[in-house]
């Protein structure tokens, strides 16, 4: 699962300067979840990890530049890029 997650985490960054690679790390672990729970929810038959990197990489190269906009402006998301200390724990879902 990290191989999947290093390489969106290293494209995001590619993407978006604005962003360090914690909260980057923490970006694909958000959509990377959001998109498997939403995609179970809807009862959709479950397509592997190599889709949701499909997908997550498709997301990433058409939104990733901005993706720091929404953290500063949406409170759903910003509670999960405020200050955690000096944690070096950046794996929320695991």
């Amino acid at each position: 699962m990290n191989d999947y997650f290093d390489r969106l985490t290293n494209r995001l960054l590619e993407k978006n300067d604005q962003m360090t690679s914690v909260e980057a790390r923490r970006w694909v672990e958000l959509l990377w979840e959001d998109f498997e729970s939403t995609y179970a929810k809807a009862g959709r038959k479950y397509r592997g990890k190599e889709m949701t990197e499909m997908i997550l990489l498709q997301w990433i190269n058409q939104y990733g530049s901005r993706l720091h906009e929404v953290m500063l402006q949406n409170p759903k998301f910003k509670q999960h890029f405020e200050d955690h200390g000096n944690s070096t724990d950046y794996q929320i879902f695991h």
